[in-house]
């Protein structure tokens, strides 16, 4: 369990370097998730939050709350049902790289996010979160359409999204990086205000609802289907170049897509 967010940082990092040396897609989405823990702890140190020491705590709770479900299903398979459709999918070679992210961002956006935000700020402190909480969401998601943006080139035919419909930059697979940031904060709100016995009610019920949407996410129907085996038959099979692509998106302009992936 990290203590801070200098302990999240070292802990996904080493998640990363572990996932390269054994060719694991979960690094996928714990190189993007390094880099917006990266560039909140920046924010905290620039004085950027009304309350740094906050969001600290705020962070290391998120964090732990993806440690948490990782170490759980690389136990026994168990954790939150959205995690275990999210890493069920990492030995899925149909998968795209888009996805695996956006299956990342679903869970811990739909279902940790809130329960972070209410254990920080329990009761009516809640309200004093919020514009730290807008800022930590403003943070998430410049950081994953930075990662997307790189993904060209390790994906040349993504684009096909955008001619059906299925990308645009806020909206991908049915995923929706706006709405569920703002239905994040409503869900925290939610929690910081109810009993133990109702917090865990309201908790399945957000599992249940960001699995739903992880199936979604992982076979979507209509022309996208076909379109994601086609895109899939283009991308990179290099694992280990594709996280170490991933892992510095923020650091680099985004590629196109003749560009080398190794590193």
């Amino acid at each position: 369990m990290a203590e801070n967010i200098d302990e999240v940082v070292d802990g996904l990092a080493g998640i990363v370097r572990d996932a390269r040396r054994d060719g694991d897609r979960v690094g996928y989405f714990a190189a993007l998730y390094r880099q917006v823990t990266v560039e909140v702890r920046q924010a905290i140190r620039d004085g950027q939050f009304d309350d740094g020491a906050r969001m600290d705590r705020f962070d290391t709770l998120f964090g732990n709350r993806y440690f948490d479900a990782y170490d759980a299903w690389r136990r026994d398979r168990s954790g939150p049902r959205c995690w275990r459709e999210t890493f069920g999918l990492l030995d899925d070679d149909r998968t795209i790289i888009v996805q695996h992210l956006i299956l990342g961002v679903n869970a811990h956006i739909n279902l940790d996010l809130a329960v972070a935000a209410a254990r920080t700020s329990p009761g009516e402190d809640i309200q004093s979160l919020r514009r730290d909480f807008l800022l930590i969401n403003d943070i998430l998601a410049r950081v994953v359409l930075a990662v997307e943006d790189s993904v060209g080139a390790l994906s040349p035919l993504l684009s096909l999204l955008d001619e059906i419909g299925a990308r645009t930059d806020e909206q991908i697979l049915d995923f929706s990086v706006r709405q569920s940031r703002e239905e994040a904060w409503h869900n925290a709100v939610l929690l910081a205000g109810q009993n133990e016995e109702e917090r865990a009610a309201t908790i399945e019920r957000l599992d249940i609802r960001a699995a739903v949407l992880a199936r979604l996410i992982a076979r979507p129907g209509g022309l996208v289907q076909p379109a994601l085996q086609l895109i899939r038959s283009t991308e990179s099979d290099d694992v280990p170049a594709v996280i170490a692509h991933l892992d510095r998106a923020v650091e680099q302009p985004a590629a196109g897509p003749g560009a080398s992936v190794e590193g």
